[in-house]
């Protein structure tokens, strides 16, 4: 616990994340039960960390900014593409209504579920699919977090945006070259976006495949 309280003041809120309902959140997941066993002493450093699957779980500052630029509401319904273990689903539960999270690893999907029951986070619904396309049978949502790069963003997310709501994604064709981008949906065919600076993620693969659900 003392190791999370110090990661947001010093990782978090001390590189100058200040929403209450993000640090709040941080303060209370434990990220050490997101990583890959043997990792867990990692778990508050200010680092990447592997999941498993060539897959890695973000750096608490970049899970805490790319939320915080996301205007994450308690009302909101949230979709999360790129779940990995779950951790940045499970920050989101403590923050919004609803999560959508998808990960097209069935392992890690599995994972995720298995995690999120057990600390009893039960306003997330954790489904393996190809996140590329989104959910759409849960669409629109206020917000949907990205955690992999797209080589340019999907359509199909930019049409299950509500009015109003907020996509935030690394967008670039290689981790050299990679932007974080968030996009506001003003219109049905209005969209403003802002550039958030330069980051480093692994890619978001799009693959027609059946999907499982994780409940």
């Amino acid at each position: 616990m003392h190791g999370r309280l110090r990661m947001v003041e010093k990782q978090i809120a001390g590189r100058g994340i200040r929403d209450p309902a993000v640090l709040d959140a941080m303060r209370r997941v434990p990220r050490e039960m997101f990583v890959e066993k043997g990792f867990e002493m990692f778990a508050y450093n200010d680092c990447p960390l592997p999941i498993g699957q060539g897959q890695t779980i973000s750096q608490p500052y970049m899970v805490a900014l790319m939320i915080e630029a996301a205007e994450v509401k308690s009302t909101d319904t949230v979709l999360e593409i790129g779940a990995g273990l779950g951790y940045a689903a499970a920050i989101l539960s403590r923050i919004a209504a609803h999560v959508i999270a998808v990960e097209r690893h069935a392992s890690l999907a599995a994972g995720a579920a298995e995690r999120l029951h057990r600390l009893g986070y039960d306003n997330v619904d954790l489904h393996c699919g190809d996140g590329s396309r989104g959910w759409a049978e849960a669409a629109p949502f206020n917000v949907i977090l990205v955690s992999a790069a797209a080589p340019e963003v999907p359509q199909a997310l930019k049409e299950q945006l509500a009015i109003g709501g907020r996509l935030v994604i690394p967008v670039g064709p290689e981790e050299s070259r990679q932007t974080l981008l968030k996009i506001l949906r003003k219109g049905p065919d209005d969209f403003a976006t802002q550039n958030l600076g330069a980051v480093i993620f692994v890619p978001l693969i799009s693959e027609r495949r059946g999907a499982e659900d994780y409940s």
